[in-house]
């Protein structure tokens, strides 16, 4: 599975990569810690909301710590998705760690 560093990510979101960044965590997650930019699919819609992802741009899904998108990207890639997709390793608390020390930690 291919993974990203927060820095990475950041740096792609910088230059202004058409990426989709996808948040698979719980609506009171995202509520409470974001990355600006990031399009809110639970990972239990993941699968009825497949027609909302783009295959033509790199999706990026990310969730608190990373098993959840990684659990995404499998149901994905089993359903046929042909997209390239990676994992934001670490998830939202990478990216508070790593980039945005702002971004709340649960």
């Amino acid at each position: 599975m291919q993974e990203i560093t927060a820095t990475e990510l950041k740096k792609r979101m910088d230059t202004g990569e058409d990426i989709q960044l996808i948040d698979v965590r719980q609506p009171d997650e995202y509520a409470f810690a974001k990355i600006e930019g990031a399009k809110l699919i639970p990972l239990g819609e993941i699968m009825p909301r497949m027609n909302e992802l783009d295959d033509s741009k790199e999706l990026i899904l990310q969730c608190k710590a990373g098993g959840r998108s990684a659990q995404a990207i499998e149901f994905l890639t089993r359903a046929g998705y042909q997209g390239k997709m990676s994992n934001l390793k670490g998830g939202i608390t990478a990216w508070s760690n790593d980039v945005d020390p702002k971004i709340p930690k649960y």
